[in-house]
C-alpha cells in the first residue's frame, strides 16, 4: 500500500480555445495509505475532475500526483499500470457493462493485468464474496439484473484487480434505501479486509459523516475544508456558505439549538445526536 501525493495540480478544460475553462486550479493533498477519504462539494466544484487525475485518465494542465513516490504520468507504461493499482468506479457504472456474462464482466480487468486463468478465476471469486454477487449468477447475462445487482457487478469488475486504492463516484445514485446500504457495506468490507485506502464522492453527508476518516471539501475549483468529520460538521455555517449541506442529525441540533436546548458539542451521527440528548436530559433532571 502506498501513499498518494497531489502537488499543485491545475487542470483546464478546451485549453486555448474559446470554450477555455479551469476544473481545478492549485490542488495539493496527501492521502495515507489505508485512509477512508471522503470528496465532497456541489455540482461542478472539481470533485470529478479531481479523482480522474489519480488514476491517470486525465492528464494535469500542471502539477504533479505521485503513487508511493512515483509520478504516476512519468511514462505512459507507469500510466497504464497505475490504473490497476488505483481503481475508479464512475458514477452509474452499470451502464459499462456490456461482456455476455456476469463471470465475464467481473473478469475483464483480471485479463488486462496479463493473469493466468487460475489467477483470474480467484480473482473473479473474491470480489464477487466482496461485492455481494452470488456464484449463481456467474452465467447470467448482467443486463438482465436487477438495478443494485447491476451496480454490484461493475463495482467488482474494479475490485477484481484487487487495487489498493479504490475511488468511486456517488456509487449510491440512484438506489433505493437498501441497495445503498449494501454497497457501503461491500465497500468498508473491501477496505477493511484487504486495507486499502478508498476515496468516496458523496452528496450524503450522513454517509460520510458514518464512513469518513477525513473529509475534504471541494468549491470552485479549490479546496475549502480538509479535516475530520468533527472539524467539518463543527462549522456548518462555512458549508452552508458553499451550498452545501450537513447531516441530519446535525440539523436536528442546531434547530434544537435555535430553540433553547443546546445539546453541546458537535452531533454529526444519529448515535451521536442520541446520547447528546440523553446527556441533556440527564442535566436537566439533576
Amino acid at each position: 500500500m502506498a501513499d498518494i501525493k497531489v502537488e499543485a495540480l491545475r487542470h483546464v478544460y478546451s485549453e486555448g480555445t474559446p470554450f477555455e475553462r479551469v476544473a481545478i486550479e492549485d490542488i495539493s493533498v496527501e492521502i495515507p495509505a489505508g485512509q477512508f477519504v471522503g470528496i465532497i462539494g456541489h455540482t461542478g466544484s472539481g470533485k470529478s475532475t479531481f479523482i480522474q487525475h489519480l488514476n491517470g485518465l486525465l492528464q494535469p494542465s500542471a502539477g504533479t500526483v505521485t503513487l508511493g513516490g512515483q509520478n504516476i504520468f512519468e511514462t505512459k507504461k507507469i500510466t497504464h499500470n497505475i490504473r490497476f493499482r488505483v481503481g475508479l468506479v464512475f458514477q452509474y457504472p452499470e451502464y459499462q457493462l456490456f461482456e455476455e456474462t456476469v463471470y465475464k464482466d467481473i473478469s475483464f480487468g483480471p485479463k488486462n493485468m496479463g493473469l493466468d486463468e487460475k489467477e483470474i478465476d480467484a480473482h473473479v471469486r473474491r470480489a464477487a464474496a466482496f461485492t455481494g454477487i452470488s456464484e449463481n449468477l456467474f452465467e447470467d447475462s448482467p443486463l438482465e439484473l436487477s438495478g443494485g445487482q447491476k451496480r454490484r457487478v461493475a463495482i467488482a469488475g474494479v475490485i477484481a484487480m484487487e487495487p489498493e486504492v479504490l475511488i468511486l463516484d456517488e456509487p449510491t445514485a440512484g438506489l433505493d434505501p437498501e441497495g445503498c446500504r449494501q454497497i457501503l457495506e461491500n465497500i468498508c468490507t473491501y477496505k477493511r479486509e484487504t486495507g486499502a485506502t478508498v476515496i468516496l464522492v458523496s452528496h450524503s453527508m450522513d454517509d460520510m459523516a458514518k464512513l469518513a476518516d477525513r473529509l475534504v471539501v471541494f468549491n470552485q475549483g479549490h479546496i475549502a475544508m480538509d479535516g475530520t468529520p468533527k472539524e467539518i460538521f463543527s462549522h456548518p455555517e462555512d458549508l452552508f456558505s458553499i451550498g452545501l449541506s450537513v447531516p441530519e442529525s446535525t440539523k436536528i441540533a442546531l434547530e434544537l439549538k435555535h430553540r433553547g436546548v443546546d445539546l453541546g458539542g458537535p452531533v454529526y451521527t444519529d448515535d451521536q445526536l442520541v446520547e447528546a440528548v440523553l446527556r441533556y436530559d440527564r442535566r436537566a433532571k439533576a
